[in-house]
């Protein structure tokens, strides 16, 4: 069971490489880059190509680490109680699986995306130290505990908005996700504009790593920013031309509101644009 890349995803050797070496060590593994490198879309291409079943669990910062194990819904039990409705009699019923619960109890091998993991408070990752440890856990209200069938394939997204604990990366395989260098990127985007012309494709490349390449930006453009910035470019027919800039000259692009996210990195293009014309 090798993960070898699809046809719409360009994988490098070394991130190939750092997944499988996480399914042969049955470790998770743990994906950090840039937003928009393609981390929540790896864990999703690894379940097509391998024909797994993909369980997702979004993390936000009200996410607690129970919220992946199950809940109990006391109101409703309490609610059905009152009522005299026989549900009551089994308190399974009231158990709400969560997305480790189904994961462990499927009887085929699944893939789990635990996505955005530094969204959530300091100690969540400590919290799951066991479970993804020793892929179980006990459920107190039913009295048993749950462990894995198959032991799934985990995969920890993280953008580094926090530092995550020494003893839960023990136990995860690691890789950075490096920004694509230009061959790479004209692999992604020939996966989504196979007829792109080369000389469009060319321009808005150049275009693209010089935005990216100046000093001071907030945000960067993203690998999904450029495929968006691409796009825009095809439908509403932008000549060639308004890529190029006068004598090499810093010009604004067309349509970079897809590129630049906010005002101040807008703005800060602007300024370097009229300074580089004074200086002429």
């Amino acid at each position: 069971m090798k993960f070898q890349g699809t046809d719409s995803y360009v994988a490098t050797k070394d991130l190939m490489l750092a997944v499988n070496a996480a399914i042969t060590l049955q470790r998770p593994l743990l994906v950090k880059g840039e937003p928009g490198t393609g981390k929540t879309m790896l864990a999703e291409e690894v379940a097509r190509a391998l024909g797994m079943p993909l369980l997702q669990w979004h993390i936000k910062s009200t996410t607690k680490a129970q919220h992946g194990l199950y809940e109990y819904d006391a109101v409703s039990r309490l609610r059905d109680s009152q009522l005299g409705d026989d549900r009551v009699k089994d308190i399974h019923n009231y158990i709400v699986k969560g997305v480790l619960w189904e994961a462990f109890t499927a009887t085929r091998p699944t893939v789990l995306l635990i996505d955005e993991i530094d969204k959530a408070d300091i100690e969540f990752p400590n919290d799951l130290l066991r479970e993804l440890d020793r892929m179980e856990f006990h459920c107190y209200e039913t009295r048993e505990t749950i462990r894995a069938v198959q032991r799934p394939i985990v995969f920890i997204t993280s953008n580094n908005e926090k530092e995550l604990p020494d003893a839960f990366l023990r136990r995860c395989f690691f890789h950075y996700i490096r920004f694509p260098d230009t061959d790479t990127m004209r692999q992604i985007v020939h996966v989504h504009f196979p007829d792109l012309k080369k000389e469009l494709l060319g321009a808005a490349m150049k275009v693209f790593y010089d935005v990216r390449g100046l000093p001071g930006l907030k945000k960067k453009p993203s690998t999904s920013e450029l495929l968006d910035w691409l796009k825009l470019l095809v439908a509403e027919d932008i000549p060639l031309e308004a890529l190029h800039s006068q004598d090499d000259q810093i010009a604004m692009p067309p349509l970079v509101g897809a590129l630049l996210k906010n005002e101040q990195d807008t703005t800060l293009f602007e300024k370097l644009i009229d300074m580089n014309r004074r200086g002429r």
